[in-house]
């Protein structure tokens, strides 16, 4: 290959952000912290990660692998009425940058850097506790979310049957 460029290759976003989510759920597991994928919100949004600690505290991770994702995403400041710490998750390389910006609020927001294998908390996530009512609802509608995919998962024929999210 002497005298040639390298041919940069695409992102396989997809995957990338399945690595992330992996990453950053085998550490959580090892603090105590068991999370669901793709949760919906009340709000119409979808957390990438939503999961709970050892204290009942909601934990949201919002995974972004491309640059010009992040910071096209606007909707981000909808999910902090949701969780107690809210976390970005990138993967190795990404230039968080954008993440130090007051438009990002590193004063509220955590960022994990992680790959499929594991992952790491750079900067932790401040407590921005919930009142007691609203973590009770968001609690309850993601152990209602999970055990409705658990029951699901091991016999489809129930999916009509309980259709909230």
């Amino acid at each position: 290959m002497t005298g040639h460029a390298a041919i940069p290759l695409p992102i396989d976003e997809t995957r990338t952000a399945r690595d992330v989510s992996r990453g950053i759920q085998r550490l959580f597991a090892r603090n105590g912290i068991w999370c669901l994928a793709e949760m919906p919100l009340r709000n119409g949004r979808r957390a990438d990660l939503m999961g709970i600690d050892d204290k009942g505290r909601v934990i949201i991770v919002e995974i972004k692998v491309q640059r010009g994702d992040m910071l096209g995403d606007g909707k981000w400041p909808d999910y902090l009425d949701h969780c107690d710490r809210f976390y970005w998750g990138v993967p190795p390389g990404l230039d968080r940058s954008p993440l130090e910006g007051d438009g990002y609020r590193p004063d509220c927001c955590g960022v994990i850097v992680a790959d499929g294998y594991d992952a790491e908390i750079l900067r932790p996530a401040p407590l921005h506790a919930l009142a007691a009512a609203r973590r009770k609802v968001e609690v309850e509608r993601l152990a209602r979310t999970a055990l409705r995919r658990l029951t699901v998962g091991g016999d489809p024929e129930c999916a009509p049957w309980g259709t909230e999210a």
